[in-house]
Order: structure tokens, then C-alpha cells, then sequence
């Protein structure tokens, strides 16, 4: 892996964070249980042509810039682990051409909607509300439904331009 960072990679994942908070903070759609929204896009941008840190570092930094910016519910730093793994997971699964698989590209939006999204961002919920997991899962599985085709789709998209354009 190329530890060597360079201005374009540094310029490159800076711009790739502001359009995931623009993505996550304005153009989703937010609830206090639940967000839908297109923020993941960058990530697994990041991850496809970065790697799994890189990925990692950048979605946990969008995170905590997002909500110290913009965010009017309670941090918790459970939400930031969890984009942490998000990004290692979209690095770890679809670096170094492995998102020309499509295979690949569902296996990691499968670990990410269903281990991270649902299940462990749903903890971090009971840990802030102090309420039990079950109330929270019914809507959280009913974001899962929409976003797990919704993220193989863009992600694939993204990959194939990314592929025709040479930029990952």
C-alpha cells in the first residue's frame, strides 16, 4: 500500500469529505432514529482509490466535522467508530480493483447497511436514549430495505466511472 500522500490525494479526500457532510447533513432525509441520504458514495469513493485507512480516517474526520458543524443532536462517539468502519470495510472490500466485482461491492454494502448501520448504530442509539434495541430496529430495518439496493447501485455506478474515467 502507497503510504505516500500526495497534494491531488489530500486535495482529492478533502473535497470527497465536504461533498460527504453536504451529502449526509443537507441532502438526506434525517430523523433522530434514522438517516437516509447519499453520503456513503464518497466513502466507498475513498475506499476504492485510497484504501481501507484512508477511507477509514476520512469518513471518521467527516463525521466529527459534520457534527461539530451542523449536527443538533448529542455527539457520541460511537457513530464515529462506526464510520470509521465503514470506510475500512469499503477500502478492505473494494481497493485495489476488487470493486470491479460486483460480488465485492455487495458484500461490502451488506456489512456496512446490516453490522454497522443497523446493528451497531442502533447500540449506540440505546446507549444515548437508554431504550431497548427492538423499538429502534423495526425502523432501522426498514432503512436497511431501502438503502442496501440503493448503495449497490451508486456504489456499482460509481465504480464503472470510476473504471472508464481512470480515476479509481
Amino acid at each position: 500500500m502507497n503510504r505516500h500522500y500526495t497534494v491531488t490525494m489530500l486535495a482529492t479526500v478533502a473535497m470527497l469529505i465536504a461533498l460527504e457532510i453536504v451529502l449526509t447533513r443537507f441532502l438526506s432525509i434525517q430523523t433522530p432514529l434514522i438517516r437516509i441520504g447519499f453520503g456513503f458514495l464518497p466513502i466507498a469513493v475513498i475506499g476504492m482509490k485510497y484504501g481501507p485507512l484512508q477511507a477509514g480516517i476520512a469518513a471518521a474526520m467527516a463525521d466529527v466535522i459534520g457534527f461539530f458543524l451542523f449536527s443538533t443532536f448529542t455527539y457520541h462517539p460511537g457513530f464515529t467508530i462506526t464510520a470509521f468502519l465503514t470506510g475500512v470495510t469499503y477500502g478492505l472490500l473494494l481497493h485495489k480493483g476488487r470493486h470491479q466485482n460486483i460480488l465485492n461491492i455487495i458484500f461490502a454494502v451488506l456489512i456496512v447497511t446490516i453490522a454497522w448501520n443497523m446493528f451497531l448504530d442502533t447500540f449506540w442509539l440505546t446507549q444515548i436514549t437508554g431504550q431497548g434495541a427492538i423499538g429502534f430496529l423495526a425502523i432501522r430495518v426498514l432503512r436497511t430495505v431501502i438503502m442496501l439496493p440503493l448503495q449497490i447501485i451508486f456504489i456499482s455506478a460509481a465504480a464503472n466511472f470510476g473504471r472508464k474515467a481512470k480515476l479509481v
